[in-house]
């Protein structure tokens, strides 16, 4: 029986960022430069496939500095940690690689700035996700106050209304925090924020990319983790671009086929931890069940590059 005829539309730019690409050389470059073990606090990035490919070459995965031995090189993952944990791994005279993404550096080093001015901050970012605590934890408690929604906007009750800034998770929907600021900015007139919001250029070019093909799906697959904050929304910008029916799969194993019934044109993105090798899987899953025509939609070209820390490019 022939295969039914399918037009995946493949979002570009999709898939590793330039802070996820150099989060994963640190590890690979800590375990050539000390051996195994090497030990990283938190996932380096949200995929259990990278995550587990570094497990394989030596890398242990903990939640907390109080799990790894002294003696042992220890990474802080991509995400960024609160400021009381690098502190901790130098009083215990650890050797510690900070992969923290330069953007989200960027988000900390504003706090700090805001804060010796005077300023309260306001983080617009999901409580729980890793890099909302480290930001909160660059600076003294109380200082940081965290918002999700727009409706958070009316509950706040900063110490000095006239004395406030904004900063944002760098891994939210452009449009979502468009709100959200628009609603601080009316509330408190006063309010300091970013000269450009802090969402990083590759969550807002993977969400512009999959603008650009919701208007040509009948449905949308979202290659990432379901702790992957920019991968869930992509399922929700696809949604709200007008492709209701959306997905977030870790692996070709996990694509819910029945809800693709009928489907003549698919789109396909994935994260910015997800690696290019689970995009061609989809594909190749695709391949296996319909008669496939491949059509890559690029809406820009990222040339982005972050060096790694000092420490791994000298001699051991």
């Amino acid at each position: 029986m022939p295969k039914p005829p399918l037009t995946l539309y493949l979002a570009a730019p999709r898939g590793f960022c330039a802070g996820v690409d150099r989060a994963i050389r640190i590890v690979e470059m800590a375990l050539e430069k000390w051996g195994a073990p090497v030990y990283v606090r938190h996932e380096i990035v949200h995929n259990k496939f990278v995550v587990d490919s570094l497990a394989a070459k030596g890398a242990v995965f903990v939640e907390e500095l109080d799990d790894c031995p002294n003696d042992r090189p220890v990474v802080f993952s991509a995400h960024g940690v609160p400021k009381s944990v690098p502190e901790e791994a130098e009083r215990r005279k650890m050797i510690a690689v900070d992969a923290t993404c330069p953007l989200v550096t960027k988000v900390h080093l504003e706090a700090a700035r805001h804060h010796e001015e005077g300023l309260q901050m306001v983080m617009i970012g999901h409580a729980g996700h890793p890099e909302t605590v480290g930001t909160i934890g660059q600076l003294p408690e109380g200082e940081v106050l965290l918002i999700e929604t727009v409706e958070d906007v009316a509950r706040l009750q900063p110490r000095d209304p006239s004395k406030l800034a904004f900063i944002t998770q760098t891994t939210l929907s452009v449009d979502d925090t468009k709100d959200i600021v628009a609603a601080l900015e009316t509330r408190f007139p006063g309010i300091s924020g970013p000269s450009r919001e802090d969402i990083c250029y590759a969550t807002t070019n993977r969400q512009a990319a999959v603008k650009a093909i919701a208007p040509k799906i009948d449905a949308l697959v979202v290659i990432g983790a379901p702790n992957s904050s920019n991968s869930r929304r992509l399922v929700e910008v696809g949604r709200a671009a007008g492709c209701p029916n959306a997905q977030l799969v870790q692996r070709a194993a996990d694509i819910d086929w029945p809800a693709l019934d009928g489907a003549r044109c698919v789109g396909v993105t994935a994260g910015a931890s997800a690696p290019e090798i689970l995009v061609n899987e989809v594909v190749d899953a695709f391949r296996a069940r319909y008669e496939v025509t491949l059509d890559v939609v690029e809406t820009t070209r990222e040339a982005v590059e972050f060096k790694v820390p000092r420490i791994l490019r000298e001699p051991a």
